[in-house]
């Protein structure tokens, strides 16, 4: 069996006691990276062997992985923060264990757009989940096919461009559309910021961007 169990995006108390307990009883654990996984698990006490999987790694792992998982071991798979697949490894692995005919099992738990989106005030009935946008290749039209986009719109992005990604932004969307920015959620400089896409850029233009960040964006009227 598989599971895939979230790890916190920031306050280490942010785990459930199933997480725990799964994480104690596994046969081994598969990490993105293991220097962060390690530093949870020295945290909660806990003892097991880690495997890297990661992005760079899972076509080459995969083979090895399932038939660790055929033999009647049970694996936990875990991202640096967050819970796996949610722009993390995790989907490849999943997806061939459901061809294979094994049973794969997800834990509830902390992933950074939901509190983001909820924090954010704006509509979160109906939403858009995009992730992190490509870095060249493709960033331009999946930007302009969100211009019409009526449900809110939730963005990953590394703080180095986010200025950059709130400019094009209104390039497409306009100076007006109502935002919000997340970051460092669950951690001790968490902070919200709400306003117009105008009102964000100007206000990191001037101060920088530090930490995770999750931009909430209002869908189009």
């Amino acid at each position: 069996m598989l599971k895939l169990v979230p790890t916190p995006i920031g306050n280490l108390e942010d785990i459930t006691l199933r997480a725990i307990r799964v994480l104690k009883e596994c046969d081994a654990i598969l990490a993105e990276d293991t220097r962060q996984t390690i530093k949870l698990l020295n945290h909660l006490e806990i003892n097991k062997p880690l495997m890297a999987f990661h992005a760079h790694n899972e076509h080459k792992a995969l083979s090895n992985i399932i038939q660790r998982l055929k033999s009647g071991k049970e694996l936990v798979m875990v991202s640096d923060a967050g819970t796996p697949g949610i722009s993390d490894p995790g989907f490849l692995l999943v997806r061939e264990c459901i061809k294979e005919e094994i049973v794969v099992e997800s834990l509830p738990g902390a992933t950074a757009f939901v509190p983001a989106l909820v924090n954010s005030g704006l509509p979160c009935d109906r939403f858009v989940f995009e992730g992190f946008l490509p870095h060249k290749k493709g960033r331009h039209s999946r930007i302009e096919n969100l211009k019409n986009e009526e449900r809110t719109i939730v963005f990953y992005e590394s703080p180095y461009r986010l200025v950059k990604l709130i400019a094009q932004l209104i390039d497409a969307f306009g100076n007006d559309r109502q935002a919000c920015v997340t970051r460092e959620l669950t951690k001790i400089y968490e902070e919200t910021r709400r306003g117009s896409l105008q009102e964000l850029k100007e206000h990191y233009d001037g101060t920088g961007v530090k930490g995770e960040i999750v931009l909430v964006v209002a869908g189009s009227k």
